[in-house]
């Protein structure tokens, strides 16, 4: 009967989600989906290791001929896979090209993090969800039948927009379909399907040596998941922000009776956000106002900066690992997997807790990058620098997913996902550095 009262008398979005299920069946199919795509955002964002992969060529005369159409009567290159150095001859004066497209791409990201992320909030997540699959899927296969470097480049620039802008507001989703208790877990299992999907990249192009098809192949899913998107509910979250108390609730009762429960009397009250419109939206001026705040800020800006940093340059340069291309960037993926028992076992626990698991973690990852200097180069797999560089990205990918999750829970509600979105900024420009270097 209390139950039944407290239905009636209005809830909040939390509470009804509590009511209607926390991570139920229902949810369960919707973050799957959502939590799968990471597979295809991986894709994307390693694609430029394969398909830029210089084989091994020579030159059969003295010095690099002057014209494209000299040099390739000239060259040479290893027939085990093909990548867009070995059709556009990008070597020598035109090595950069392959650094280039990967930059392009990371600009692309920074502008998609900063312009979809506003969108979503304004205009809903599920239309801008759907609208960067389906320009991701569009630009992707541009940049499989690009007829030269030139639309190459730019494609990929505007597959890292969409890519980036999409991803982000997918993550979003696999949050606000949950309830708070199960944010950490639905985070952390979408940052490991991503290095899964980093696995999953490295057998296509184990399996497929053309790079072209390799493309295709790798951009095709994006087609299905699209197609699967269009069941996706509006997130309950962003209707009740929005005042749509109605809708909000017709998309709770669709969790609930996905979730097995009977129909539910789940009556919302009206939105505290909404009655508030006069008020302006905080601005990133509200993170460093407060003393607390602002060295809050100061230091986790530092703290993504090297973990972006870090992660990326290990990821982005498996391909230079010795060894099997391959494997070593299939490795550079798996090694992820473990983190995710990892950080959901000590994280919660009350004797090591957030902040000293993600700096135990932070320190074995400089420790690990750091004796990689030397050790020599033909040491073997057990004492070579690739196995402590994979050791230094597993220690890495863990104090980054801890630290998703921290940040979060370190900000109040009204600056968390203003703060989140800061700092995938933040990491951006630490991808321009890194790219620059």
């Amino acid at each position: 009967m209390a139950a039944g009262l407290e239905l009636e008398l209005g809830l909040d979005v939390e509470e009804a989600l509590a009511a209607a299920g926390p991570f139920g069946r229902g949810q369960r199919r919707l973050t799957a989906l959502l939590v799968l795509l990471q597979v295809y955002v991986a894709c994307q964002s390693m694609l430029i290791v394969l398909v830029g992969a210089v084989p091994r060529y020579h030159i059969d005369q003295e010095g690099i001929p002057a014209s494209r159409a000299e040099l390739a009567k000239h060259i040479h290159f290893a027939s085990n896979f093909t990548s867009i150095v070995t059709e556009w001859y990008l070597i020598d004066r035109e090595a950069y090209k392959v650094s280039l497209a990967s930059s392009l791409f990371f600009a692309g990201l920074l502008i998609g993090n900063i312009t979809f992320g506003p969108l979503s909030d304004k205009l809903g997540r599920k239309p801008v969800y759907i609208s960067g699959l389906f320009f991701d899927v569009i630009f992707g296969y541009v940049t499989a039948l690009a007829p030269n470097y030139d639309i190459f480049a730019v494609s990929r620039f505007f597959v890292g927009i969409v890519n980036g802008g999409m991803a982000l507001v997918s993550f979003v989703l696999t949050q606000e379909y949950v309830g708070k208790s199960f944010w950490s877990f639905t985070g952390s299992l979408t940052n490991v399907t991503f290095a899964v999907g980093i696995a999953v990249f490295a057998l296509l192009g184990y399996c497929i040596r053309e790079w072209r098809y390799l493309a295709l192949v790798s951009n095709t899913p994006g087609v299905f998941f699209l197609l699967l998107s269009f069941m996706l509910p509006e997130s309950p979250r962003w209707l009740y922000s929005q005042g749509k108390t109605a809708e909000a609730e017709d998309v709770l009762q669709y969790i609930a009776l996905c979730n097995g429960k009977e129909r539910l009397n789940l009556k919302l009250k009206p939105s505290a956000g909404t009655l508030r419109k006069d008020e302006l939206a905080p601005g990133i001026l509200n993170l460093v106002k407060q003393p607390v705040l602002r060295w809050r800020t100061i230091l986790l800006m530092y703290i993504w900066y090297v973990c972006s940093f870090v992660y990326y340059g290990l990821t982005l340069n498996a391909g230079e690992l010795r060894g099997n291309l391959y494997l070593n960037v299939a490795l550079s993926g798996l090694v992820e997997v473990p983190t995710f028992p990892l950080c959901m076992f000590f994280i919660e626990k009350s004797w090591s807790g957030r902040r000293k698991t993600m700096t135990c973690f932070l320190t074995f990852a400089g420790l690990a990058c750091v004796f990689t200097m030397f050790l020599p180069t033909n040491a073997g797999l057990l004492l070579g620098p690739t196995l402590l560089a994979l050791c230094g990205k597993m220690m890495v990918s863990a104090a980054f997913n801890i630290l998703y999750i921290y940040t979060s829970e370190l900000y109040p509600t009204v600056l968390r996902s203003l703060s989140v979105l800061l700092y995938r900024l933040w990491c951006l420009e630490s991808l321009d550095c890194l790219q620059d270097s």
